[in-house]
C-alpha cells in the first residue's frame, strides 16, 4: 500500500467515505429513534443499557477477528463489504421483531457487521503518513456523520407518516448500495508472500499498553447514546422532536471532524484527544447541573464536539503506536477492549439510572474520564517527521 501512488490513495479514501456515507443513512434512520422502539417493546433502561453494551461488546469481537484473519490472509475488502452486508439485512430482523428479547439476535447480527472496521482502517492508515493520517482518518468519519444527518432528517420526516417497522425495513436499502460501492471500486490489494506469525504480547509497546488501558476506562465512562434521548424525552420533548437534538449533535460531530483530524496532524494527538475528554466532562456537569431545554441543547452541542474530535483522532493514535505489521489486528484488539468494556458500561448506567436517577451515571462516568485523562499524561506520543500536509 506504502508504493500506491497517492492518488488512488486518496480515491481509496473517497471510495471508503462514500460507502459509509450511504450505510450512516440507513443506521440512523434506525438509531435515531431506536431507544424509543425498544422501550416500546416492553424494555426498562437496564434492558435498553444491556442490548446497546452488547451490541458494543460485538463490535469489538468482531473487529478483533476480522482485523487478525486479515492480517493472516493479507486481505481485506472481503470483510468490508460483507459487514456492510450484515448490517442492512439486520434491519429487516428488527421491523419483524415484536418484542425486545427478538431484537437481540438481530442487535448481535448487525453489530457483527463491524468486522469491517479493523480491515477498513488498516486500509486507510497503510495509505496515509504521519502527515495525513489525521486528516483522513477525519474524512472517514466526517462522511460518516455526514450520512447520519441525512438519515436522522430521514428519520424525523417519515417518523410521522410510517411506522417504525416501516421505516426499518426501508433503511437496508442504503447499506446494499455501500456494498455495491466497496466491490466495484476498491481494488483487493496484493498479499505479501510471507509467513504471518500472529501478534504477539511482546510485539505491544508500553505506550500502547497504557493507551489501551486508558481508553478501555474512558470506554467503561461513555456509555449509549441513548441515555442521552432518554433524558431529552424525560423533558416533556415529544418523541418525534427528539431526534432534532440528535441531528444537532451529528451536525457538530460532522463539522468538527476534518478539522479535528488536521488539528491532530499538525500539534499532535494527545492534545485533541484531552480536548474532546474535556468536552465529554461537559456534557456530564451540563446534565449533573440540569435537564432544562438549554441544558439539553448546551449538552448535545457538547457530546458533538467530543465524538467529532475522539473518532478520527482515537484509531489514528492506536494505529500509529501499533507494529506496522499488525495494523489491522492491533486495531482490532483495541476496539475489543473497548466494545467488552462498552457491555458493562451501558448496562451500569442503566441499572445506576433506575436505582438512583438520571445523576448517578453521569458523575459515575464523570469520574472515569478524570481518571482516563490522568492517564493519557504518561503516553509518549512516537511520530515521524513528516511536514504536516494541511
Amino acid at each position: 500500500m506504502t508504493d500506491t501512488p497517492p492518488k488512488k490513495r486518496r480515491r481509496l479514501v473517497t471510495v471508503f467515505g462514500f460507502a459509509s456515507f450511504f450505510h450512516d443513512i440507513g443506521s440512523e434512520m434506525v438509531f435515531s429513534v431506536w431507544p424509543f422502539f425498544v422501550q416500546s417493546l416492553g424494555a426498562d433502561m437496564a434492558i435498553l443499557g444491556l442490548i446497546d453494551g452488547l451490541g458494543n461488546a460485538v463490535v469489538s469481537i468482531s473487529q478483533a477477528i476480522s482485523g487478525y484473519i486479515s492480517d493472516r490472509i493479507r486481505k481485506r475488502k472481503v470483510f468490508v463489504w460483507i459487514g456492510y452486508l450484515l448490517g442492512g439485512i439486520s434491519r429487516v430482523g428488527y421491523a419483524f421483531s415484536s418484542s425486545w428479547q427478538m431484537l437481540v439476535p438481530f442487535r448481535i447480527f448487525d453489530r457483527s457487521g463491524k468486522m469491517r472496521g479493523s480491515p477498513r482502517d488498516a486500509i486507510i492508515s497503510e495509505a496515509s503518513n504521519d502527515g495525513n493520517r489525521g486528516k483522513n482518518f477525519g474524512t472517514l468519519r466526517f462522511m460518516d456523520n455526514l450520512g447520519a444527518v441525512i438519515g436522522i432528517i430521514i428519520a424525523i420526516v417519515l417518523v410521522r407518516h410510517l411506522s417504525y417497522r416501516t421505516m426499518f425495513l426501508l433503511a437496508g436499502i442504503p447499506s446494499l448500495i455501500a456494498v455495491g460501492i466497496v466491490m466495484y471500486f476498491v481494488p483487493e490489494a496484493k498479499g505479501e508472500k510471507k509467513i504471518f506469525r500472529g501478534i504477539r504480547f511482546s510485539d505491544l509497546t508500553p505506550d500502547l499498553w497504557l493507551y489501551t488501558a486508558l481508553s478501555g476506562i474512558f470506554s467503561l465512562a461513555s456509555f449509549s447514546y441513548s441515555f442521552l434521548l432518554i433524558a431529552a424525552s424525560g423533558e416533556g420533548i415529544s418523541i418525534g422532536a427528539v431526534p432534532l437534538l440528535y441531528l444537532l449533535f451529528t451536525v457538530v460531530a460532522a463539522v468538527v471532524s476534518i478539522p479535528a483530524g488536521k488539528l491532530a496532524d499538525k500539534i499532535g494527538r494527545k492534545k485533541v484527544l484531552f480536548l474532546s475528554l474535556l468536552c465529554w466532562i461537559g456534557v456530564c456537569l451540563t446534565l449533573l447541573h440540569g435537564t432544562s431545554f438549554l441544558s439539553m441543547v448546551i449538552a448535545f452541542v457538547l457530546y458533538g464536539l467530543h465524538k467529532g474530535a475522539l473518532d478520527p483522532v482515537q484509531k489514528t493514535f492506536a494505529a500509529e503506536l501499533a507494529p506496522k505489521e499488525f495494523v489491522a489486528s492491533a486495531l482490532g484488539g483495541f476496539q475489543m477492549v473497548l466494545g467488552l468494556l462498552s457491555l458493562p458500561a451501558s448496562l451500569f448506567a442503566g441499572l445506576l439510572w433506575d436505582r438512583y436517577g438520571l445523576s448517578a451515571p453521569f458523575l459515575f462516568s464523570l469520574i472515569l474520564t478524570v481518571v482516563a485523562g490522568f492517564l493519557l499524561l504518561f503516553v509518549h506520543e512516537k511520530r515521524s517527521k513528516t511536514v504536516y500536509a494541511g
